[in-house]
C-alpha cells in the first residue's frame, strides 16, 4: 500500500505531478483575488492623486525616499533567496533549503523593521490621520488631500506589511519542515506556492515604491 500510494502525497490524487499542478492552481486563483484587492487600492490612488496632484506631490515629498530605495532592494535580494529556496527544494539540497529560507526570513524582517522606523518618523512629525495631524503646516486648500496621501500611504503600505509578516509566518513553518527532510524533488508544492506569494508581495513593492515615493520627485 505505501508503494502505492507514497508518503507526501495526498490520497485524492494520483501523482505528485496532479497534486502540484492542483497546488499551483489554488496559489492563481488566491492570487489573482490579491491582485483584485491591491487594485481597488491602487485605483482609489490613481484617481485621487489625479483630482488633487499637488497636495499629493507634496505628501510624496515628505517620505524619505532613501529608506523606499533600500527597502526595494532589500526585497529584490528576498526575492532571490526564495528563487534559490525552490532550487534547493527541487534538487534535494535540505541544509540549502534551510539556509535560504532563513536568508528570506532575515531580508523580509529588515523590510519590517525599515517600515517601523518611517512610520515612528510619521507618529513625530504628526503626518498620521487623525486628530493629531499636522493640518497647520500645509496650505488650508490643500492640507485635508495631503491627509488623504497619508490615509492612503498608510493603507496600502500597512496592509503590505501585513502580507510580508503572513509571508515570514509561512516561510518559517517551511523551515521547520525542510529541518525534517519533508520536501522532495517530486513533493515540494508547499515550497514552490509559497514561494509564488513572496514574489507577488515583492512585486507589489516594485508598484508601490514608485507611486508612493517617485512620482511626487517627477512633478
Amino acid at each position: 500500500m505505501a508503494d502505492a500510494h507514497p508518503a507526501g502525497l495526498a490520497h485524492h490524487f494520483e501523482s505528485f505531478e496532479q497534486q502540484r499542478e492542483a497546488s499551483f492552481f489554488g496559489m492563481w486563483v488566491f492570487l489573482i483575488t490579491e491582485i483584485m484587492f491591491f487594485g481597488g487600492l491602487f485605483a482609489a490612488y490613481v484617481v485621487y492623486r489625479s483630482a488633487h496632484e499637488e497636495a499629493f506631490v507634496l505628501g510624496s515629498s515628505l517620505l524619505d525616499i532613501r529608506w523606499g530605495a533600500f527597502n526595494t532592494v532589500v526585497l529584490i535580494g528576498s526575492s532571490l533567496t526564495m528563487a534559490l529556496s525552490v532550487w534547493a527544494a527541487r534538487t534535494s539540497k535540505r541544509k540549502l533549503l534551510v539556509v535560504f529560507l532563513l536568508l528570506t526570513v532575515l531580508l523580509g524582517s529588515i523590510f519590517l523593521g525599515v517600515k517601523a522606523i518611517e512610520y515612528s518618523h510619521k507618529f513625530h512629525e504628526h503626518l498620521v490621520p487623525g486628530p493629531s495631524f499636522a493640518m497647520d503646516h500645509f496650505p488650508a486648500d490643500e492640507a485635508p488631500y495631503v491627509q488623504m496621501f497619508f490615509n492612503l500611504y498608510f493603507m496600502m503600505t500597512g496592509l503590505h506589511a501585513l502580507h510580508m509578516v503572513i509571508g515570514i509566518g509561512l516561510l518559517l513553518s517551511l523551515v521547520v519542515m525542510a529541518a525534517r527532510g519533508a520536501f522532495t524533488p517530486e513533493n515540494h508544492n508547499l515550497v514552490e506556492g509559497v514561494g509564488l506569494y513572496w514574489h507577488f508581495v515583492d512585486i507589489v513593492w516594485i508598484f508601490l515604491f514608485p507611486l508612493l515615493y517617485l512620482l511626487g520627485r517627477s512633478a
